[in-house]
């Protein structure tokens, strides 16, 4: 899999003319959804640069990654003239730069395509790494394939139009970088002003954070081996996601991961002896910040079925990535159900439930 450029940005424009000019193109498209249409593609439009472009806008939010809508992407593609040797510009959120992208690996059989990611989440996780995908038969990400964008611009000044539920969305993905990383790393995230954001500081961490990223992904870009670590917390957080969505209570990708967290640095703890006072600070910020997703014990057959679908897993056994110690990483680890009910147990009283 090919290196993505990934660029944290002092000028956007500079930095966009430059990915431009790397990626020779026929025809230039932009893909945006109805918010980032509205907030962010009218500053990029004051600029030359895409005063040829050809907009797309589909429907915001992660309902709209779908099947139907990644169609009406190649749809607009195909009647408006793009060619393999086209380059489409995602503008968005992790739902835009996921469905994009695959909608780009699968074109033609792959064109070129840029990222702009305009929430905390895309900045530090959807949009780097070179994951493409949709939701499919009621399951997260459930249709995919690895295709790196050519580059990824992070512009922190889109931060700045964020409210609070993306915000803390983001930024659990940044407190599972710093959970895989470092005592240090962790401890600043935990420590972090998130009600009076000093901006600066937020793009120094998130600099910080997709750094995380990028070294594992660099080591293992098709996750056979230690990108698995990059897998903390989602087990069961898509299990809490899927459930969200069949229950038409959809929540947001960050709240579920971090309650995977709180799930799976308990199993952490029993199973490979995660420090007990670690789990404790991180818990104490999650269940400050993230409030609570709410489901009663006649709920984990079906929170367990969910994570028998997930990705990980091989031959019908439930994967997860577990931490013996911040930065000491455990991948392949398994549970059985039993345990596993234990854990919703624990995640069920320590939140309140």
């Amino acid at each position: 899999m090919s290196k993505q450029e990934v660029i944290l940005c002092e000028s956007l424009e500079t930095s966009l003319r430059r990915a431009i000019e790397q990626c020779p193109h026929d025809k230039l498209f932009i893909l945006t959804d109805e918010h980032t249409r509205s907030l962010c593609l009218p500053s990029l439009k004051e600029t030359s640069l895409l005063k040829e472009a050809v907009e797309i806008c589909i429907g915001a939010e992660d309902v709209h990654k779908t099947l139907d809508t990644l169609a009406s992407v190649w749809l607009a593609l195909s009647t408006q003239g793009a060619t393999r040797h086209s380059l489409l510009i995602n503008l968005g959120g992790g739902m835009v730069t996921d469905l994009g992208g695959f909608a780009a690996a699968t074109f033609k059989r792959g064109i070129a395509y840029i990222n702009i990611p305009t929430t905390l989440l895309a900045m530090v996780d959807a949009s780097v790494g070179g994951k493409t995908g949709i939701n499919f038969n009621g399951l997260k990400n459930e249709i995919g394939s690895f295709f790196p964008a050519n580059s990824v611009l992070l512009e922190t000044e889109f931060l700045r139009t964020l409210d609070a539920h993306n915000f803390f969305s983001g930024y659990a993905e940044m407190l599972k970088h710093g959970l895989i990383s470092n005592v240090e790393h962790w401890a600043e995230l935990l420590s972090f002003d998130t009600v009076n954001i000093d901006y600066p500081a937020l793009k120094r961490l998130v600099g910080k954070s997709v750094q995380v990223k990028e070294e594992i992904v660099e080591q293992d870009p098709f996750e056979r081996n230690i990108r698995k670590a990059l897998n903390l917390g989602h087990t069961v957080g898509h299990a809490f996601e899927s459930m969200a969505l069949a229950e038409n209570r959809p929540v947001l990708h960050g709240y579920a991961v971090a309650w995977g967290i709180v799930c799976e640095l308990y199993l952490s703890h029993t199973k490979v002896g995660f420090p007990k006072e670690k789990m404790r600070q991180t818990i104490r910020f999650i269940k400050d910040n993230y409030g609570v997703f709410t489901f009663d014990c006649k709920k984990y057959e079906q929170l367990y079925a969910f994570m028998t679908h997930d990705k990980k897993n091989t031959s019908g056994t439930i994967n997860f990535t577990l931490l013996k110690d911040i930065g000491d990483i455990c991948i392949n680890q398994t549970a059985d159900k039993d345990t596993i009910f234990d854990m919703l147990d624990f995640y069920r009283e320590c939140m309140g439930i």
